[in-house]
């Protein structure tokens, strides 16, 4: 869109490897501070992060706002008289969807958001993680296999872990430390394990730290053969690149489950123990499965010629609102 004469301002909480990211492509950017982790505390920085973000949209005269749901671009719009259009497909965050959805005008969603979409709402036959992981738009890079110790064909499998801050984790506890470190112990006997964590690892488990920097994951996801953990977006794009997933969640996805029922390439399980302990057997089953990635492969190329290009999609709605 920038080649075709729009113009950007882009704002970003100091949010884990935001900063990181935008920085490692040279995207220009208005940092809104750290935040705050709890409830409460979001509610009470709603308005130093309104009154920024109102600052710097004054002075760049916006056209339209958009977001992946964010309540200070949904009540700075407002404020503005202009249009935002948000991404959700997070059907649990009816907090934040308390905050941002009486002040947008058009909410997009993946087809398998679960339950009657709003007024507002337009489904559409993709997923997020299909703007930025589409073979369009996306090329996996074998070289960070060097940068990760692994051996081209050489089986390794993410486990990856949250740190449960957002408005919508309240109450949810994840995979507990016995299992972590369980589930190192018999994926090791298969692959090379490596941990991605939001959260300070203990000791034992560190050496298996990731070590390449945040903005080659999707590469290092693309040639993984199984992604184990917490995260419905990494699953979410593990999946769409044909890298298995295992997701642990109480609360589940409507995304995720579509992965599954359709296509076989996410496993959903609850965070009790019990679900734990079979996620752990459902990991062992798959790294035991010579021909996983050659099926995963399979079971991709249908989800591709099912789906959209969610790029060319969101460029098109953008423009046809400005022009309306």
């Amino acid at each position: 869109m920038s080649k075709k004469g729009h113009a950007f301002l882009i704002t970003a909480r100091n949010k884990e490897i935001s900063h990181q990211l935008l920085d490692s492509y040279d995207i220009p950017y208005i940092s809104r501070g750290k935040g705050r982790k709890s409830t409460f505390g979001k509610l009470a920085y709603l308005p130093k992060a309104n009154t920024l973000l109102l600052k710097h949209a004054i002075s760049f005269k916006p056209d339209l706002f958009l977001s992946f749901s964010s309540p200070y671009a949904a009540q700075v719009s407002w404020l503005m008289r202009k249009p935002h259009i948000a991404f959700d497909d997070t059907e649990h965050a009816r907090l934040g969807q308390l905050m941002y959805r009486p002040f947008t005008d058009l909410v997009l969603s993946p087809d398998s958001y679960r339950g009657k979409p709003d007024k507002r709402q337009q489904l559409f036959k993709g997923y997020l993680e299909l703007c930025y992981l589409h073979p369009n738009h996306f090329k996996p890079d074998e070289s960070v296999l060097k940068e990760l110790n692994v051996e081209k064909g050489e089986p390794y499998v993410i486990l990856r872990f949250v740190s449960w801050n957002a408005t919508h984790d309240v109450g949810h506890s994840g995979i507990s430390l016995e299992n972590k470190r369980k589930a190192v112990k018999e994926f090791s006997k298969f692959a090379k394990v490596i941990i991605s964590s939001e959260e300070e690892l203990p000791e034992d488990l560190k050496p298996y730290q990731i070590s390449v920097s945040p903005e080659k994951i999707h590469h290092v996801l693309n040639y993984a053969s199984l992604i184990f953990g917490e995260s419905g977006t990494m699953s979410s794009e593990a999946a769409v690149l044909g890298t298995p997933a295992i997701f642990l969640n109480d609360t589940g996805l409507g995304y995720l489950d579509n992965l599954e029922k359709e296509y076989g390439l996410v496993h959903n399980f609850t965070e009790s123990t019990e679900d734990q302990e079979k996620a752990i057997r459902k990991g062992i089953e798959l790294l035991q499965n010579k021909n996983l990635k050659k099926e995963a492969a399979k079971k991709r190329d249908k989800l591709l010629s099912d789906k959209i290009d969610v790029t060319s999609f969101l460029i098109d709605i953008v423009e046809n609102f400005m022009n309306e």
